[in-house]
């Protein structure tokens, strides 16, 4: 994740936001999976009429590697700050215009609705990117340890504070960073939980090696 020198007031007029913004119907449905979901024609609508009174607006940028394709999603505040997500990129196994117009909507969706925190519950419509996003799903004897909760909270509080923002932030840019979704830490695996300690602490040393600079 990328951010603006200081990010107070883009992080506050989010907070403002994510107060008032009117959620979205899942008014999406997947036949297959027998799932309603929130489109992504809802999801901007619901950004479209409540961001710009709080100074907030957004670009989506379409980026692609050997493993998939996806998007890096960017907000912007009037006072010029911004906060730059890292890409969100699906792996992709139909190379087909079909199979990449699919994933790309859902990682649109998926990234934008996890940046602005759009309530949005997981959903399979982009089936076409076959297996493209990750459920969080693990048996129990897999369930994060209290050990790693600790250090996942306290990495968080550290950066939100080092950032000047609220936890909440922090914790969507991780979600968007493992490409999974979670109300509370506890929900993650021990594996999910290890790759979060590895990137919290890389964003830490990234913004330490940023004041040193």
């Amino acid at each position: 994740m990328k951010t603006s020198e200081s990010i107070a007031e883009i992080a506050k007029a989010l907070g403002t936001f994510q107060q008032e913004v009117k959620q979205p119907e899942k008014s999406g449905e997947n036949p297959h999976f027998k799932s309603k979901y929130v489109t992504l024609d809802g999801t901007v609508k619901a950004i479209h009429d409540c961001a710009p009174k709080h100074g907030l607006s957004y670009t989506q940028m379409p980026v692609s590697n050997e493993n998939g394709v996806g998007v890096v999603t960017v907000i912007f505040h009037t006072s010029g700050q911004f906060i730059e997500f890292d890409p969100f990129i699906l792996p992709l196994e139909k190379k087909t215009a079909q199979g990449v117009g699919s994933a790309t909507t859902y990682a649109r969706r998926y990234s934008l609705s996890s940046a602005f925190g759009i309530v949005s519950d997981v959903d399979d419509d982009g089936n076409e990117a076959e297996k493209g996003a990750p459920q969080n799903t693990h048996q129990k004897n897999d369930s994060i340890s209290s050990k790693q909760v600790g250090m996942v909270k306290s990495l968080v509080k550290e950066l939100a504070l080092h950032g000047k923002v609220e936890d909440s932030v922090i914790y969507e840019s991780l979600a968007v960073k493992l490409k999974i979704k979670f109300s509370d830490v506890t929900e993650l695996t021990k594996q999910q939980a290890s790759q979060a300690i590895s990137i919290l602490n890389g964003w830490k040393e990234e913004k330490i090696n940023k004041k040193g600079a």
